[in-house]
């Protein structure tokens, strides 16, 4: 795709407002980022976008290699690198400073309700992730059984991933999906 500064501009402003909502780690942005790259900008298709989360899933290392996956696909290698400093650049800074604020204040009992109040949020956000996910995956039944079926299993199970992304793969193999 041909970029210029501009596209770059637009991803970092972007990346770099998502990155302060994104409670939970960049899995819970995954919405907003496929609104901004399916949606608003046209960027990806829903297949490239959920193709790119599952690889961004099974790459060893931090989850929010989307964002530096996005990018790469938007801009290449610049994109890349635009995209994982706005993510992580403000996110950093306001960890620190909130950090040193939760050191200073330790015995203030404001600090366990902003704790209580972030898991419920935190959870929510992720849902809503796995939900956009599922939605632009789940392209027939065959897919849908196997987004429900996995919930199930890692539910009520300890069953390794790998065992659910090997079944979905043979799945896939046999051109079920």
């Amino acid at each position: 795709m041909k970029w210029d500064g501009g596209t770059l501009a637009t991803l970092a402003g972007y990346f770099a407002l998502m990155s302060l909502f994104a409670i939970g780690g960049a899995n819970s942005a995954v919405p907003e980022m496929h609104r901004l790259a399916v949606e608003v900008k046209h960027w990806m298709t829903d297949q490239q976008f959920t193709d790119t989360f599952a690889l961004a899933q099974v790459i060893p290392g931090p989850n929010m290699i989307i964002v530096t996956l996005i990018g790469y696909h938007v801009a290449g290698i610049a994109g890349a690198c635009v995209t994982t400093l706005a993510m992580c650049g403000p996110t950093c800074l306001l960890a620190f400073i909130i950090g040193r604020a939760i050191d200073r204040f330790s015995d203030a009992p404001w600090q366990a309700v902003l704790h209580a109040g972030l898991v419920p949020v935190s959870l929510g956000l992720i849902a809503s992730s796995a939900a956009v996910v599922a939605r632009a995956a789940d392209h027939n039944w065959v897919t849908v059984g196997i987004s429900v079926a996995s919930v199930v299993v890692f539910y009520w199970t300890r069953l390794h991933p790998l065992w659910v992304f090997a079944a979905a793969a043979l799945i896939g193999l046999a051109g079920l999906t």
